[in-house]
């Protein structure tokens, strides 16, 4: 930490309390979409070029969901979605998709 004769720098304590909300969001579950309801949200945003909130089934060690995702999709296959130019997500790891 960094200190000017003993007073913690307004930037770093700034920077500490935003680490400190985003270690301690939570973020509440979705239901559990089938396979048939995610693949056809995902294909209409696709074929309309709308951005999609994803939740994927992944947790942490302390068992509390990742945040979501809000992205284009910019190309499917059989088993995943394209999300970024190198970014694939798999479509049996998503939990809850929406438009």
């Amino acid at each position: 930490m960094m200190t000017w004769q003993g007073f913690y720098l307004s930037d770093h304590t700034a920077a500490l309390n935003q680490q400190n909300q985003q270690l301690n969001a939570v973020y509440v579950p979705r239901p559990q979409q089938s396979l048939a309801v995610i693949t056809e949200v995902l294909a209409d945003a696709y074929q309309r070029q709308q951005p999609v909130t994803i939740q994927l089934k992944t947790v942490d060690q302390n068992n509390r969901h990742w945040p979501d995702i809000t992205t284009l999709i910019h190309g499917y296959n059989a088993n995943d979605i394209v999300v970024d130019a190198d970014r694939f997500i798999p479509l049996p790891e998503i939990r809850n998709v929406s438009t």
